[in-house]
């Protein structure tokens, strides 16, 4: 009886556990980005915050504001980590708009648009 009780303890204990954790997975997406003009400097994004150009930040259609994405220039191997601040691209030819600074690191600043890769995590999104 005493391991009947000990064996069924266990099992709601484990179930518990399982329960408390979430399911964190890593996303990737191939396309095209490109980059915010710099008209759009100091004007406020959908999410409150102003665009500077010389912070890492992103435009996406979807994620949440917030989101941490990696972005990787597949013509180079460059990346670099951006925050999702803002509404957009709204043309289908482009998966993200990112900011200057995010553009010069990838190196394709002067080219306006560059093929990559973006990768973020769906823990918590």
């Amino acid at each position: 009886m005493i391991l009947l009780g000990m064996f069924l303890f266990l099992q709601v204990h484990a179930q518990e556990d399982k329960t408390g954790q979430e399911e964190s997975k890593e996303h990737t997406k191939t396309g095209m980005a490109t980059y915010y003009a710099r008209r759009f400097e100091g004007r406020r994004t959908t999410s409150g915050k102003r665009y500077r150009r010389h912070k890492l930040t992103a435009a996406h259609r979807t994620l949440p504001f917030g989101t941490i994405v990696t972005v990787t220039n597949l013509s180079n191997g460059k990346s670099v980590d951006v925050e999702i601040t803002d509404r957009g691209p709204f043309t289908k030819r482009y998966i993200i708009d990112i900011s200057e600074a995010a553009a010069k690191a990838l190196g394709f600043f002067r080219k306006g648009q560059s093929k990559v890769e973006i990768s973020y995590d769906t823990k918590g999104v």
